[in-house]
């Protein structure tokens, strides 16, 4: 008796040597195995695998639907006439200093999630905060939103984005060699584009948390 075979499978790579829609393992692999930063699925349809790669990685519809269900705010921006509806929320967290870092993109107007990148060791508050700037300036621009406003309530990460490059004084280390290489990535990328997105200062003492925060204060 033979053994079933085994469903056919096709690999998108958002982020990695060569991004595309592979229909092996083995192909998608090579692409993304020891690349820093890489973020790739696998689909069971190559429709899907096709769409998600033009959506973008964060635009997953089953993603979309599990996060808009659990909205992360209850807030009515709406009533706030300040607060730009259109605007991407970007946010960073970290559990010690320096520590697992994560950073993620929420839309301002629906709580829904753009990205999420982490947890990865050996991080800090403020490079979250500006890697999630840098991560969607070079998102929006991506998806043809260069315009698109950018809210983030860290003054020190607008601060280094000024400056054109990270600022931090954490020391490159084997635990956090990969959040190095990612962060070098980015101050290459800032060094190379200019950000057309503005990049707007999230009043949280009258408006409340940033909708990207990971409410674990």
């Amino acid at each position: 008796m033979s053994a079933p075979s085994r469903a056919r499978r096709y690999y998108v790579v958002w982020e990695g040597r060569a991004p595309g829609v592979y229909d092996s393992w083995e192909e998608c692999e090579e692409q993304v195995k020891g690349y820093p930063g890489a973020r790739f699925r696998a689909f069971g349809a190559q429709s899907d695998a096709v769409e998600a790669f033009r959506r973008g990685p964060g635009a997953d519809l089953d993603i979309i639907r599990s996060i808009a269900a659990h909205r992360a705010h209850s807030v009515n921006y709406e009533a706030v006439p300040e607060i730009r509806l259109d605007a991407l929320a970007v946010d960073g967290a970290c559990s010690r200093n320096p520590g697992p870092m994560e950073y993620r993109g929420v839309w301002v107007s629906s709580g829904v999630e753009l990205f999420r990148v982490g947890p990865l060791e050996g991080g800090t508050n403020n490079i979250g905060e500006y890697l999630a700037i840098i991560h969607a300036a070079a998102q929006l621009a991506q998806m043809g939103l260069p315009q698109t406003p950018i809210y983030s309530d860290s003054r020190t990460a607008q601060a280094w984005i000024r400056a054109g490059r990270a600022r931090t004084t954490v020391q490159r280390t084997a635990a956090n060699a990969r959040l190095m290489d990612i962060l070098a990535r980015a101050d290459a990328w800032l060094a190379a584009h200019r950000i057309t997105n503005p990049i707007l200062k999230w009043d949280t003492e009258a408006w409340g948390e940033i909708p990207a925060d990971f409410g674990r204060k």
